[in-house]
């Protein structure tokens, strides 16, 4: 390992002890079921998770969080329902579109579907209309149980702040920092990711709070 490979090693594992010990177990992502996390997936993106609460809200109060329920139900009626979920019209057809692949290519099975090995359903995830990365790999950690590490944007602005990676980093570069010199651990990975998570939120935020941050005493590689 060279000790460019060696500091960011060093770096990923400190960070992940300096904000577990910080934060303590955050137990994400909320869910009741595989299906209510990979619906909320689908929500959240360009959106703040408590508008997504209340758009899966309206879908259990109008007993539709089902498979069935969502492929059966008209797109307009859909888009009513999650429209606290902001982008309402183009979220109705990306859950639609995932529904509709769920039925075509697993009869309609979502264990089935989480069942099949990562990298293979990673490649037909991201063929589904409005799935990208980010929400193909939440599905695949948070719904499945795969160890597969998902990147945000508070990821990559944590670790271009602190000198691990460069602005032209690709998602898939910054996600192999991570799975190569961390265990392949699901729950690991599950809890890292809410961890910066909240050190975005809570301090990596566009204007920063350095000096409150628990990643603040971190030497960067």
């Amino acid at each position: 390992m060279n000790k460019k490979k060696r500091l960011t090693a060093q770096w990923i594992l400190a960070a992940y002890h300096a904000l577990n010990d910080h934060f303590g177990n955050l137990y994400w992502w909320p869910g009741d079921s595989p299906l209510e996390v990979i619906v909320g997936a689908i929500l959240t993106q360009n959106t703040a998770w408590q508008n997504v609460e209340k758009a899966i809200a309206n879908l259990k109060a109008a007993h539709l969080l089902s498979a069935e329920a969502l492929l059966a139900m008209p797109e307009s009626d859909l888009a009513e329902l999650i429209r606290p979920s902001g982008y309402y019209n183009v979220k109705a057809r990306r859950l639609k579109s995932f529904f509709t692949f769920l039925q075509d290519s697993f009869h309609g099975n979502l264990d089935v579907m989480l069942g099949e090995e990562a990298a293979s359903l990673r490649e037909k995830l991201l063929q589904v209309r409005g799935i990208g990365e980010e929400t193909a790999d939440s599905i695949l950690l948070y719904a499945g149980g795969k160890p597969v590490f998902v990147v945000d944007a508070y990821t990559r602005r944590i670790l271009m702040r602190h000198g691990v990676i460069g602005e032209r980093f690709a998602y898939g570069e910054i996600q192999r920092l991570f799975m190569e010199h961390l265990p392949h651990d699901a729950p690991l990975y599950n809890q890292y990711h809410a961890l910066l998570v909240n050190t975005g939120k809570n301090y990596c935020k566009t204007k920063p709070r350095c000096q409150a941050c628990p990643l603040n005493d971190l030497n960067d590689p």
